[in-house]
């Protein structure tokens, strides 16, 4: 479903699961401009067949996030020059940068619960792309750090919103300005992660909780995530509107006999 040679994509059509890979373990999955293209198409291609998604990676890191060949003055070959962007004219530099950022809203968006498993190291663009899912599971050997800061940036992949949502200003301001580890067991205890577990056990725990929302009435699953989301992004009269009107679609389907 993807011709990028770093990036997998199948589907589980008895279970309704699609599971995109990262798969470039040599190079630790370091993202770039082409894999985010590919990243965005894969997303804008799931199909309302698909129940739940996973993302995941091949070999020791989930993702050591941009790769650093994008930084060199040489560039990377097939790939945009960002050290020239910097000498765009701002408004130029904002619409790439828009494009870069759809591969990560594009998980958010989309109507399906996304789980990340996550292992090893998930830096910058691997952190995002985590923070796209809507639930991580994550191996007790994970590293979870917004470098940009010490590169003198700041995040920009659409993993802000959703670092603040899960863990409050102050924690995502201390995570971020430092650039430091957040291992497993604190990334569960301040609420980046669901679980975290044995290294060895994360696929089959992943596995279960996707069995989990699998079990879950697909018409309810598919109101309740954009209903929690928007909870968090309006005032409180907006959520009681959201909630009222999520409930009578519901209650109009369960009367047509839909699930």
């Amino acid at each position: 479903m993807t011709d990028h040679p770093h990036l997998r994509v199948t589907v589980d059509d008895s279970r309704q699961v699609l599971t995109v890979t990262l798969a470039n373990a040599e190079e630790r999955n370091a993202q770039t401009p082409s894999l985010w293209r590919a990243l965005a198409a894969a997303g804008e291609a799931v199909g309302d067949d698909i129940r739940v998604v996973v993302l995941r990676a091949e070999g020791t890191s989930f993702s050591a996030g941009l790769h650093r060949g994008m930084l060199s003055p040489a560039g990377m070959p097939g790939e945009p020059h960002l050290v020239a962007t910097a000498t765009s004219a701002p408004a130029d530099t904002a619409e790439m940068i828009a494009g870069f950022q759809r591969a990560f809203r594009v998980w958010q968006e989309m109507p399906q619960v996304v789980v990340a498993a996550v292992h090893g190291h998930a830096i910058g663009a691997g952190f995002q792309l985590a923070l796209a899912a809507d639930l991580r599971v994550l191996a007790d050997d994970a590293q979870l750090a917004m470098r940009e800061t010490s590169l003198g940036l700041v995040p920009d992949l659409a993993g802000t919103r959703p670092l603040v949502a899960c863990v409050g200003y102050a924690r995502a301001l201390e995570i971020c300005a430092t650039g430091r580890f957040v291992g497993a067991a604190e990334a569960t205890a301040i609420g980046l992660a669901t679980v975290a577990v044995p290294r060895a056990e994360l696929d089959a725990t992943t596995d279960d909780l996707v069995q989990a929302l699998l079990e879950a009435p697909a018409g309810a699953l598919r109101e309740l995530k954009p209903l929690l989301r928007s909870a968090t992004e309006g005032s409180a009269q907006d959520q009681l509107r959201h909630e009222r009107e999520a409930q009578v679609r519901r209650l109009g389907a369960l009367a047509q006999g839909q699930p």
